[in-house]
């Protein structure tokens, strides 16, 4: 019998236990023990294994019986957190810090040291005896997993992440659910937005990559601004004037990444760093929504739809990836395959490279995808793409 570990790190997204119960079920019928570990890399690095109530708090086995209905809900089971063991700022207080290289790193301009609790993780894994480790996440939790590997874990990964921005992958699972969400949201609120004969302004996720804005804007046929592009604040508020006075109800719509920026502007952040060096972004849609004021007498509305479009079940298609990604993992693990990602390629369902971590996140082909002049999607050449209408 095979001891597997399974985690998820980051934030959440709906089809998260979908994977999980695909592990747990298709993993008792190959002779697989399957062991949760909760709240990602910080179950790892946080837990005590001499201190029962750590290890309960932090090490759950599962079976067909506690994850039968998880698949039901959005979330994930396990719970999750932001932990980076590469470069923590603070230790659990059963770990000496003297045991630990450390370091001095700067994030956002501050100087902070850090230590590097690999080997502590390490020593978890085995004395937990797990062979195989599934961590699903988006680009901070597999850089990760990419360091496990190359410390000879047996890693396979599962890409998930609203933002759809993981490299060697063309999908990531909660990101049918996000643009889904946002679509019938903005739907929605075409209602109060034309009521009022408003500005609608929505923020969505997307700190690096502008996939949600894009894809939301390409089926409600509205303009967008993404992060791969600054746009021309006059211009963006032209074309909107323009698309608001040649609607019969008066009103028009836009939809902002929130690492979206125009020229001259940059997003302010505030808050913490997490463990990866990001803090929180101020709302753009609210600037922007600002910079309209101040420049015509038209009213706005700013709607943020971030959490909403990673809260609650997921989707179909989300349900099946995260499904099959799960299963597809199983096949990696009986054949005795690690170092790997699950991904879909050209629309078809592959084995990955665990993405290079200094690479970053994958960013929207700004030539292909965004129409620069209009501030929309380009909707032009599309035969021969797959489904999701990019490539890793």
């Amino acid at each position: 019998m095979k001891r597997v570990g399974i985690l998820t790190g980051g934030g959440d997204v709906p089809g998260l236990n979908s994977v999980i119960k695909s592990v747990v079920y298709r993993g008792t019928e190959i002779g697989c023990e399957v062991i949760g570990i909760r709240l990602g890399w910080e179950g790892l690095t946080h837990v005590n294994l001499d201190d029962p109530a750590s290890k309960s708090r932090y090490i759950l086995p599962l079976n067909r019986e506690n994850t039968r209905t998880i698949d039901r809900t959005g979330g994930t089971f396990l719970h999750t957190s932001r932990t980076n063991p590469a470069a923590m700022r603070s230790l659990p207080e059963h770990l000496n810090p003297e045991d630990f290289p450390k370091r001095e790193i700067t994030r956002k301009g501050e100087k902070v040291v850090v230590w590097d609790v690999t080997k502590q993780v390490l020593r978890n894994l085995d004395r937990l005896g797990i062979e195989y480790l599934i961590a699903i996440g988006g680009d901070d939790t597999l850089s990760y997993a990419a360091r496990l590997h190359k410390e000879g874990v047996k890693v396979i990964c599962i890409p998930k992440t609203m933002d759809n921005d993981v490299r060697n992958t063309e999908y990531c699972i909660g990101f049918s659910t996000a643009i889904t969400r946002a679509t019938s949201a903005i739907e929605r609120q075409r209602t109060t937005v034309g009521s009022h004969e408003r500005i609608g302004i929505f923020r969505v996720f997307g700190r690096d990559a502008g996939y949600t804005a894009l894809y939301t804007a390409y089926v409600t046929s509205l303009r967008c601004a993404i992060p791969e592009y600054k746009f021309n604040l006059e211009k963006m508020i032209d074309l909107l004037l323009t698309d608001k006075r040649n609607n019969p109800s008066n009103y028009a719509m836009v939809v902002l990444s929130e690492g979206a920026e125009w020229e001259g502007y940059k997003v302010q952040e505030y808050g913490e760093p997490d463990a990866y060096g990001h803090r929180k972004k101020m709302n753009v849609a609210e600037a922007f929504s600002d910079e309209i004021k101040k420049r015509t007498k038209e009213e706005t509305m700013v709607s943020d739809l971030t959490y909403e479009l990673r809260s609650g079940e997921p989707d179909f298609l989300d349900k099946m990836i995260a499904t099959t990604f799960g299963n597809m993992a199983l096949d990696c693990l009986a054949e005795n395959v690690s170092g790997v990602m699950m991904a879909i390629q050209n629309g078809c369902y592959v084995r990955a490279e665990i993405p290079d971590p200094a690479l970053g996140p994958r960013k929207v082909d700004v030539a292909t995808m965004y129409n620069t002049e209009r501030y929309r999607p380009n909707y032009a050449n599309k035969a021969g793409l797959p489904v999701f209408l990019t490539r890793p």
